[in-house]
């Protein structure tokens, strides 16, 4: 255990353990408490008074989760049956953290979803048992206050804060039926209406169901593991929105590809989500699912909002070099743009003003250890783990909300006596005969500018479905009248030309010279091909760079259209 920013000294509170056999640790909510297995026993210390609560007969425990009180210790180990097939011990232990006894035990089979779910006061406790939720109250274990029973719930989330308790349920589509995700207030589950709202989707082999700290509203990513278009390797994904008053979208997404991430602000008004072919795209959408800032596109797959949400850092981790971008999204600036190379992890501390990246095992077996930086991109502390061993699982200590005010922004990088080392990019291979040639910068990708530094002031905000279309309607009559403006000649009578007549005969009848006709004619092409790009670019079409370049020549080839038709 480490002490925080400024100091980095090894902690008092807790005696470094050297066992090769820890393999978890957690913290309390309010990060007052800390628990931790050694291969033998947990044990749970006070970080308050450094002392040693209780410990516990556990050798194979491989998590460990604090209920938000402190009331409850939950802990796992694998489940196993006996030789002769008779069913295995219950492997999910409830503990008394103010006494230390035992209090349940049950059979959960698998790792995922392991740990039951807690209301914030405790009072509601909620586990997932044979495709039902069952709900506990006030901690006691041994009576099912409540159940909620569908076809096959397969996931559930409790909603977070304050009573009255509501509850998101996943059941998969089975045998052409859709997927659906219902909102319930507990304890109204019987009747055809008790639920507050219902979305149904096919396309789901799984979902990610994500409440705002107000609880007003779910977001769900729905995703198959197959794309059958067979457009990408990630299986396809959809992102829904369901708020508790029953109103239900589908998030428009401007561009085609994987949704990587979504997260809420603190704020509960605005969510954020990553998601395109690579540059992905990130913006921000409001409760009424319309886009209200877009950050154009970038090698990035991950969002993280500050605790206090005035900061958003959007990352491009994994498989991406680790660079990292912290905008202010108040006034949607950039404040810095730090690279953390080869990083597993990521969290910001509960101050709202550090974070700190790590590269563990066993996602990466090299290079493990952990940063320390500002959020104005200095480095203010570096851990290597020595060769030879690995980094599993750090944290930061967490603390209630509130405990740290939020502090005004700051631009200027925090002075750090760790140097910022920029990873060195390789250079690219260059055959011999190119070798002593200037180099060209030859993007695969035209990188989007966010919306406040694009240099088109008519492309300012990414425009809603009605916006584009109404966009549309009006681009193609400017187009038409365009058209109508240059077909017509002064030694033309204002009669309207017969259709069958073709384009060529009429601008053979303008001028005697056949070179400005050509010329006439081979503007119009032109321009009529710069309409169909910015009709294309209107549809959130991604233009390629020299379709880019034609549509900015538009101005100059009008202005030498209309100075050869003032020469005839």
């Amino acid at each position: 255990m480490v002490n925080g920013p400024p100091h980095f000294t090894e902690s008092t509170v807790f005696p470094r353990e050297s066992g090769k056999n820890c393999k978890v640790y957690t913290f309390s909510k309010d990060g007052t408490l800390f628990a931790w297995g050694n291969g033998e026993k947990v044990n749970i210390i006070s970080v308050t008074n450094k002392g040693l609560l209780h410990s516990f007969d556990l050798p194979k425990a491989v998590c460990l989760e604090f209920s938000p009180k402190n009331t409850v210790l939950a802990t796992w180990q694998p489940y196993t049956t006996s030789k002769d097939g008779t069913a295995g011990i219950p492997n999910l232990q409830l503990y008394d953290v103010k006494t230390g006894t035992w209090l349940k035990s049950f059979i959960q089979k698998k790792t995922q979803n392991w740990c039951p779910s807690w209301s914030e006061d405790e009072t509601l406790c909620a586990r997932n048992v044979n495709n039902e939720v069952h709900f506990f109250e006030n901690n006691n274990f041994n009576t099912i206050a409540s159940k909620l029973h569908l076809q096959k719930i397969n996931d559930f989330v409790l909603s977070p804060g304050p009573q009255p308790y509501k509850v998101a349920v996943y059941v998969p589509g089975s045998k052409g039926a859709p997927s659906f995700v219902r909102l319930y207030q507990y304890p109204n589950f019987a009747g055809p209406h008790a639920a507050l709202a219902n979305k149904s989707f096919f396309k789901a082999d799984k979902v990610t169901m994500l409440w705002n700290k107000k609880a007003t509203a779910v977001l769900v990513i729905a995703s198959t593991d197959v794309d059958k278009t067979g457009a990408s390797y990630y299986g396809e994904q959809t992102l829904h929105y369901i708020a508790t008053n029953g109103e239900s979208a589908v998030v428009q997404l401007p561009k085609n590809g994987p949704i990587y991430d979504v997260v809420w602000n603190s704020s509960s008004t605005e969510f954020c989500a990553v998601y395109g072919f690579m540059p992905a795209k990130a913006t921000i959408f409001n409760l009424k699912c319309d886009p209200v800032f877009d950050f154009g596109t970038g090698p990035r797959n991950a969002a993280y909002y500050s605790p206090h949400g005035h900061i958003l850092v959007l990352a491009g981790f994994g498989n991406l070099r680790g660079q990292m971008e912290v905008w202010d999204v108040k006034n949607y600036k950039l404040i810095s743009k730090p690279v953390a190379s080869d990083s597993t992890y990521f969290a910001w501390c509960p101050d709202g003003e550090h974070i700190l990246t790590a590269t563990c095992a066993p996602r990466l077996r090299v290079n493990n250890g952990y940063k320390i930086w500002h959020y104005t991109g200095s480095i203010l502390h570096k851990y290597d783990v020595p060769s030879n061993a690995e980094l599993w699982q750090v944290s930061w200590q967490p603390f209630l909300d509130g405990i740290f005010p939020a502090k005004t922004i700051t631009y200027q990088a925090v002075p750090s006596e760790v140097p910022n080392e920029e990873p060195k990019v390789a250079t690219a291979y260059r055959p011999p005969a190119l070798r002593n040639k200037p180099i060209t910068n030859s993007k695969l990708h035209e990188e989007e500018p966010p919306q406040n530094m694009k240099s088109q002031s008519g492309n300012d905000k990414p425009l809603s479905k009605t916006a584009l279309k109404n966009q549309r309607k009006h681009e193609a009559k400017k187009a038409a009248k365009q058209e109508a403006r240059s077909d017509r000649s002064p030694d033309l009578a204002p009669t309207p030309a017969p259709q069958s007549t073709p384009r060529s005969t009429l601008s053979q009848s303008i001028s005697g010279d056949p070179e400005i006709d050509k010329k006439i004619k081979n503007l119009k092409k032109k321009l009529k091909a710069i309409e169909q790009l910015k009709e294309q670019a209107a549809t959130g079409k991604q233009l390629e760079k020299n379709q880019l370049e034609k549509i900015q020549k538009e101005t100059a080839l009008l202005q030498e259209l209309e100075d050869l038709e003032l020469g005839i």
